[in-house]
């Protein structure tokens, strides 16, 4: 095949599919990489969404369009679609590198070279505090390498192979860099999902395959496709993962009995240790497969019908959603994101004009946010994202409208809550920015899940089907049990407050919310304690102390 010393439109809009193809293959393994142990929105699924936005963009415009439109539709579909940190980064670093070759009008070693620099320069602009050992450190590195190789004469497909080798390297070392990698034993997952691009750009300039992917099956994972089935799960019915020890060369046949067992396949690793998983019916084989050949262990399985049909829950909350009527005219109006109808309707006594259903496990886009922000009877809106992963969202919002938007940088729900004690429908943007913000920073938020998979804290380590108390982002306690989560919680955060708020979520039972009540009353006497029911999913309690 004849190597391409450029790509004009018609190629640019060849790279970007196969970027989007790539992720697709690739979302579960991306997945995978994830080391956080609660539920949460996954990069790969995160980054592929973001993706996918690009590519309806590129839908958008007539096949013959020029360069700068093809550049400009990457640019915006990426925007419009990013979800959660990876998908703001992602969209940032494609943001910059098609704004280089638009201006260019041809992408080729030097704008390949300049445009990955500025990608670099955007993707650290995106996160308030940079973090050495993610994606940061690989776009960065990657697009040193790409620098210096044009620099020294090399063509647009040695520059590129340069940016991935150096990529890779960088890849390679982010559990040098980040301790809790390591201690999961694997790469950083945003990096990993960013390589691909390289490698879509290396397919397209000489026909290089793309990584191999795994087989994933539409019909047996939840599709992220706003057209999937409404059937649950048609496929396997268990999630099998583990890690197994045993000699490389034994893996293509462990491989090839596990096709016969299920789908949706993931084994990578190396050196004697593999990182396996299998969608399956059958869960003992799954795991005896890899008992003959080695040492499996850290085995998690999960019931995908349970999580298909959360998932199934949350989209039928979303579409009954998109009527809520957002209320009369005011000067300036608040949109929340939150999940769970009981939290829903608090926000929405408390003076929220939109709600946006999601959070953890599913994070909205930019262009969710900026619709309801559109949406509104006001001039001025303030955003409460209540996540951590969708501050960068909706901190993009403002750009894109011609309303003022301010961003109310709440990490939870309860902080969401105290913020509008402080809200003025009748003030400006920025003056509830200054009251709410101080009214959420009076809140000591603290949250109740269950472990997602194992891993390690500064608490202690963590096995999947934990259950863990946070705070600040930080696991605080690790235990078998619900009620001892709460309570052990509670009795790290509450001296020297005087009220506990405990939001039950969908899966909380009555009884031990009373259990807990008690508990305070008798261990606390000083302090009061307020219930609500949230019907949140994935989190049996959110805790607000003050």
């Amino acid at each position: 095949m004849t190597i391409t010393s450029h790509l004009e439109a018609k190629e640019l809009r060849h790279f970007m599919n196969q970027f989007f193809a790539a992720l697709v293959a690739h979302r579960e393994a991306l997945n995978m990489l994830n080391v956080y142990p609660v539920p949460d929105g996954d990069t790969g699924t995160n980054m592929s969404m973001t993706a996918e936005s690009v590519v309806n963009a590129l839908k958008e415009i007539p096949e013959e369009a020029e360069i700068t439109e093809v550049t400009s539709a990457i640019a915006h579909g990426s925007l419009m679609g990013a979800r959660g940190n990876s998908g703001v980064i992602l969209s940032q670093v494609l943001r910059a590198f098609s704004s280089e070759v638009g201006s260019s009008g041809v992408l080729d070693a030097s704008s390949a070279a300049k445009g990955l620099g500025e990608a670099a320069k955007a993707a650290y602009g995106a996160v308030m505090t940079p973090v050495e050992g993610t994606i940061l450190t690989v776009v960065r590195e990657s697009a040193e390498a790409a620098k210096e190789t044009h620099e020294g004469g090399g063509d647009l497909l040695t520059v590129v192979e340069a940016a991935l080798e150096r990529g890779k390297d960088a890849l390679a070392r982010t559990p040098e860099m980040l301790p809790v990698l390591a201690e999961a034993g694997v790469v950083d997952a945003g990096g990993s999902g960013y390589l691909l691009l390289l490698d879509a750009l290396l397919n397209v300039l000489d026909g290089r395959p793309l990584p191999e992917a795994p087989e994933v099956s539409a019909s047996s994972t939840m599709s992220f496709h706003s057209e999937a089935s409404e059937s649950l799960i048609e496929g396997p019915r268990y999630e099998v993962m583990y890690f197994l020890e045993a000699n490389d060369e034994q893996i293509p046949s462990f491989k090839e009995a596990w096709s016969e067992l299920g789908d949706s396949i993931v084994v990578v690793g190396g050196d004697r240790t593999w990182n396996c998983h299998v969608h399956t019916d059958d869960v003992g084989a799954a795991i005896e497969a890899g008992i003959e050949i080695g040492r499996p262990y850290k085995i998690r399985v999960s019931d995908l019908l349970e999580e298909a049909e959360e998932q199934a829950w949350v989209r039928e909350q979303i579409a009954g959603d998109q009527e809520d009527s957002t209320g009369p005219p005011v000067p300036c109006a608040v949109v929340a994101v939150a999940n769970g109808v009981g939290i829903v309707d608090i926000f929405r006594s408390l003076g929220v004009q939109k709600v946006i259903v999601g959070g953890q496990s599913m994070n909205p886009s930019t262009e969710q946010l900026l619709d309801a922000v559109e949406a509104v009877p006001a001039d001025e809106v303030v955003i409460l994202p209540n996540n951590g992963n969708i501050i960068p969202v909706a901190e993009q919002v403002n750009e894109q409208t011609s309303k003022t938007v301010r961003v109310i940088r709440t990490k939870g729900i309860t902080e969401g809550f105290a913020s509008l004690l402080e809200y003025d429908p009748q003030g400006t943007a920025e003056e509830n920015l200054e009251g709410m913000t101080a009214a959420a920073s009076q809140v000591v938020a603290g949250e109740v899940t269950i472990a997602v998979r194992d891993s390690g804290s500064d608490a202690g380590d963590i096995s999947e089907g934990d259950y863990l108390g946070l705070s600040e982002g930080k696991v605080k306690v690790i235990t078998d049990s619900l009620f001892k989560a709460v309570t052990q919680l509670i009795g790290q955060l509450v001296d020297g407050h005087e009220l506990v708020t405990l939001i039950a979520g969908a899966e909380a039972e009555d009884s031990v919310t009373e259990e807990i009540v008690s508990w305070v009353e008798e261990q606390h006497p000083m302090v009061e304690v307020e219930t609500h029911f949230g019907g949140q999913p994935l989190y049996p309690y959110f805790l607000g102390i003050e």
